[in-house]
Parts: C-alpha cells; structure tokens; sequence
C-alpha cells in the first residue's frame, strides 16, 4: 500500500472519455490532455512490470487517477524475443478518476520489436501511436535478428506507428554493465521528461523501492533515471501535462491482492491458510510480513486441499479463517467446500479469477469461475458467493465476507480477478472503525439441552457452538444430520436439514437493496455486468449516451444469493443482455443453432432466475475488455 497525494484529483467522479484525443498546447509547447495510456513492454526480467508500477505510483502520488495492467507471459521462461516472452504494464493516467484500462496506448516503450507484436495483437496500439524502440538489434551480431529487426521496423511504419528508434542500451552502458538490470529506470527516467514530472518524485518511489538495499543501489538507480531524463530533453520534442485537480482527501495506491489481505487484517481475522497459486499468491506475500502485527497468522500447506482443510479446522475451533487462490485451487477445494457448507462452519474463500480450464490461462484475466463458484460441490450446497467490482471493494468486501460468515455460519466466496488483482488504482484512505473488527467469542456456557444446529424455522439461522465453550463440544460430521449433529438418514430429517441451509440465503436476500441503475431507469438497452468490468462498461455507456443513445448498466455484486428486484428493473427495458468476459457462443456463429447456443455465465444465471431473455456478448481475450469495445457492442445492439 502507497500514499497518494492529498491533492489528489476526484472533484468529477468518471473519466468520461472519447476515442477522439482531447487536447490543447501551451504556450510552452506542452500539449495538456486529460488522459493516457502508456505502455512498457520488454522480455521477462527486464523490470518493466516494475517500471510500470513506479510510473502509476508517481502519477497518483501527483494527484492523478491511474489504472494500471500488468503485461504478464504465461511461461515461467518464456523465450526470449518472442510475443510468449511478452512482459511488462499497461498505465492508463487521467486528471479525474480513472476505472479502467483504457483503449489504445498512446505512448509504449519496447526493448525488442517481437515483444511489441503481442500488443499489437490484442489491438493495443493505434495509428500515431509513439513508439519508443530500442535500437540495439538493429546492429545485432546475428543476421537473422537484424532482419527480424528491419522487416519489423518497416512493418511497423506502415501500420502508422511513430516509430522513434531509441538507443537504450548504448546510453545505460555508460553507467552499468548490465543493461538488462537498469534500462527500465533509464526508461521511466525518459517519461518523466516526457510527462513534465520533476524528478524528486522519482527519487522519492526509488528510495522507498530500494531502501532495503541500501544507499548504493537507490544512487545507481537514480543515475539511470537521471540519464533519461537528460537523454529525453534533448532528444525527445514531445511533451504532454495531465492536470490535477484538487482534492483534500488523503488517498493509497494499492492493487486488489493487498487490497484483500488488507481487508482481511481490517475484518479481523486471524488465519490466512493458502497454497501459492497464481494471480493469488501476492495476497499471501503481504500477508506474511503484516499479518503478525495484529495477530495474524499465515499457512502455507502442502496443497489447496490441505489449506481449505486447515483452514475449517481453525474455523471448528472458533477463528473465521480465509483461504486465497485461484481457478484450478478452487477445483482441488470442491470437496472440502462441500464439507463446509454441511458442517457450517464460517470460512472466507478468495476466488482470484484467470484463465481457463485447467493450467488456461495462469497469468491472464478471466470470469469463468461464477458457475463454478456457485454450483461446485455436489447435492445442494448453498453458500454465499459476491464480486467486487473495484480494488477499493476488494478491502471492504473482505470485512463484508467475514461477518456473513459469522452470522448465517458457513462459506462465504469472494470472486476478484487478475485485473483487479495485479492493477493499481487509487481511492480514499479506509478508516477502520471497531464494527469492522470480529467481535470476542462467545465463552459463556452453552445452554443445556440446547442442539448444536439449532436452526430457526423462519431464517435457517443458528447460534455457532465453540468446543471448548462450557457444553459446546460437538460432533462434527459430513454425514447428513440432525440438529444435534447425530447422524441421521431418515428423509424428513435430511430435507429439514437442507430447507434451514438453503434458508438462509433467502435470509440474507431480505437484506439486501436492489442493484443502482446507472443512467435512466428506461431505455432501448440495459447492459448488466459484474467485478472488474464495472468501469470499461461505465465508460462505454457514457460514450453511448453522450450520442443520444438509451442505454443504461447495473453491475451485480452479490451473485447468490441475487440481489432483489432484477425483474423490475428488467421490465423498464427493451432488451437486457450481459457484458463478461468468459465464453459464450456468438449469436451469429452459423455453425450454432439457437436452441442450443451455450450463454455467457451470469446470463445463464439470471435467465434462470428472472425468465427474462437475457442475451449476452462475452470474449475471453486474456486481457481487460477495453471501453472501445464494449462500446461497440452497445452501437450493434442500438444500431447506431
């Protein structure tokens, strides 16, 4: 977690963007825009995944909002010089709020021409697009990388880049000698020239990056950045302000992972049991150096399944514990989640979504898990499933998450993904209070003659017995079970049994408002989503609307139960359809008859539940929506 400036600017609460640049120039010859994307894109371990996340964290402790996306290959080695070896960070930075990844880059640095190719793939760059490449290649020792080299400049031209050949190499040589190990502070050295940011910003990210590694290696770094600095002011003409607007609250920077394990600390849990699983295990790194602060305690087990089992061992004897991970860890736990909806036992479990089935997409952003998280364990076995819908949701959501836990006793799953995972935002600085804290077990002697499931015939609830307690040991068991926790098979029994635990989700749906319309209550389309896309589809229906189109969105954070009142927002349009990113088949596939066409994940959900002829557009790109697409798709729909 980072402090952001107070200065920060949120007077207007969305970027309301076009893809038509905006812009004016001083008198100076600084042109000032509202918004940007840049991009840095090199082979795995060249650092620019880090250089990336200075440049956002710098951009928000100036006071701008930021949204960044890490550019991460799927291999652990992939291959050099290759578009699988592509690694690296999106920054989207904006003078108001900034929710999302934004469409194309405006300005991308690339240490090899090959890596850039996998941007240009997933359609990131556009015609005008600057384009900083290193130019070492072309005067490789190898002949046939320097006509990978030629072919691809030339390339490059012709698709309408501004290509500015860019002598990375060559200049850090003067300070280091290896390149590979400092061309990325030479880089970010080149943008704060080019973004008219002082290099006391700089110094201030080196210094609190590199602290651990003492004085040495803060000064080398910073002569690196020193050297771009100087190489950009004399070589590069273009310059570019994105204004700040005032702001007095006190701001953090952070991504969804710490987000998370911040959450947890917040909510006041104790145990964090996982299994390293990626885009999840950054929850558990920070954990691991906070979590002993305020009691916490952090498992690493031999698998997922033994952590979800330790975890509801620790939750049996009174703790509310959460366990982190990811698609395929969420499958090993199937069984265990099952178990835990039987013996209703409070556990949080962090879904951090990616790619999929099986290995998919390990480092890539998807939502393919919401059937999954719903349905997984065999029989009937309900259990409480949210989504997050930005980074700060990430942190409250956890406080959320451990108190339904509690009080309707049994599993509570949070679905975050890659995106809001790995990217780096700002918001308002949390101010923990004591409600958010779990409140002291309770120890006083438990009732005699009282059940262990002693659940209420109108709610499904039940009071949460502790071993340990003065007559609160029980018998805990995965068989079917009576209110004494006595095993029992007799058919009314096991159906009182599953009418409490279902019970309980109409409970909670009681509580529960319906989902905010964003735009007009009626129109010709409403567009419903759910987690990281809330932002690109927010963007995309101002652009819509701002051209007279009648669209309108609601994003859905709790997935089971629904939220209330979905047909009666339905009813106020024309058409209903969801916006995901997990597959569906196209509507147009002619190869697809209609009565067979398999829906996008949360259409299927909400079809069944509301009888509406939810249709659906979803893609499984293995990176963010962009707002320009999504836009696209609503233009389709409207016809416009």
């Amino acid at each position: 977690m980072e402090d952001a400036s107070s200065a920060r600017g949120k007077t207007d609460k969305k970027v309301v963007s076009s893809s038509k640049p905006q812009s004016k120039t001083t008198d100076s010859g600084v042109k000032v825009v509202h918004q940007h994307v840049v991009e840095f894109v090199c082979d795995s371990g060249e650092g620019a995944q880090t250089a990336g996340q200075m440049f956002g964290s710098m951009s928000a402790r100036a006071g701008n909002g930021v949204w960044t996306v890490e550019i991460i290959p799927a291999e652990i080695e992939p291959p050099h010089r290759s578009k699988a070896g592509a690694s690296g960070n999106r920054i989207r930075v904006g003078t108001k709020e900034i929710t999302n990844a934004g469409d194309e880059a405006d300005i991308v640095i690339a240490f090899n021409e090959q890596v850039l190719y996998s941007r240009i793939d997933v359609g990131a760059l556009r015609k005008g697009t600057i384009i900083f490449l290193e130019s070492k290649w072309r005067d490789d020792p190898l002949e046939t990388v320097r006509a990978e080299y030629l072919e691809a400049f030339e390339d490059f031209q012709k698709r309408g880049y501004d290509v500015r050949e860019t002598p990375m190499e060559v200049e850090c040589l003067r300070y280091i000698a290896d390149p590979r190990r400092g061309k990325n502070m030479w880089a970010l050295g080149m943008l704060c020239a080019i973004y008219c940011m002082g290099l006391e910003k700089a110094e201030m990210e080196i210094t609190k990056k590199f602290k651990r590694k003492g004085q040495k290696v803060i000064d080398s770094n910073m002569k690196l950045i020193e050297a771009g600095y100087a190489w950009a002011t004399k070589n590069v003409p273009d310059r570019f302000e994105i204004p700040v607007r005032p702001n007095p609250q006190q701001m953090v920077v952070m991504n969804g992972n710490t987000a998370v394990a911040l959450g947890c600390m917040a909510a006041g849990m104790e145990l964090c049991s996982m299994y390293p699983i990626t885009p999840a295990t950054s929850a558990s790194h920070y954990l691991s150096g906070a979590f002993y602060r305020v009691g916490g305690f952090v498992h690493q087990a031999e698998d997922e399944i033994a952590s979800i089992g330790f975890a509801l061992g620790a939750s049996f004897a009174g703790k509310t514990p959460v366990t982190i991970t990811s698609g395929p860890g969420l499958s090993l736990m199937t069984e265990m989640l099952g178990l835990a909806v039987m013996t209703e036992l409070p556990l949080v479990i962090v879904d951090v979504q990616r790619g999929g089935p099986s290995t998919g997409l390990p480092t890539k952003v998807e939502q393919g898990d919401l059937l999954a998280a719903l349905y997984s364990a065999f029989g009937d076995a309900p259990k409480i499933v949210m989504a997050p819908a930005t980074i700060e949701e990430c942190l409250h959501f956890m406080v959320t998450a451990r108190k339904l836990a509690e009080t309707f006793r049994g599993p509570v799953m949070v679905l975050t993904d890659a995106n809001l995972a790995t990217g780096q935002t700002p918001f308002p600085r949390p101010v923990p209070t004591e409600e958010w804290l779990s409140p002291p077990l309770d120890q006083s002697p438990w009732p005699e003659g009282k059940p262990s499931y002693d659940w209420d015939h109108e709610t499904g609830l039940s009071q949460r017995p502790i071993p340990g307690q003065r007559g609160g040991n029980y018998v805990l068991t995965g068989l079917a079970h009576d209110n004494n926790s006595k095993v029992a098979y007799e058919s009314n029994t096991n159906l009182y049994a599953m009418r409490a635990r279902s019970r309980k989700l109409h409970t909670l749906r009681k509580t529960l408002k319906p989902p905010k319309v964003y735009g007009a209550d009626t129109g010709d389309l409403l567009i419903v989503g759910w987690g990281s896309t809330k932002g690109a589809i927010e963007e995309a229906v101002d652009r819509v609307r701002a051209d007279g189109g009648k669209v309108s969105s609601t994003i859905l954070r709790f997935l089971s139960p629904l939220e209330p009142g979905l047909g009666e927002i339905f009813a106020k349009f024309k058409k209903v359809m969801t916006i995901e990113i997990n597959y569906s088949d196209d509507v147009d596939d002619k190869g697809i008859d209609a009565g067979g066409r398999r829906y996008a994940q949360l259409a299927m959900v909400l079809r069944a539940a509301t009888l509406v002829d939810v249709d659906c557009w979803s893609d499984v790109p293995g990176s963010p929506l962009p707002p320009k697409t999504i836009e696209n798709v609503i233009r389709r729909q409207l016809k416009m």
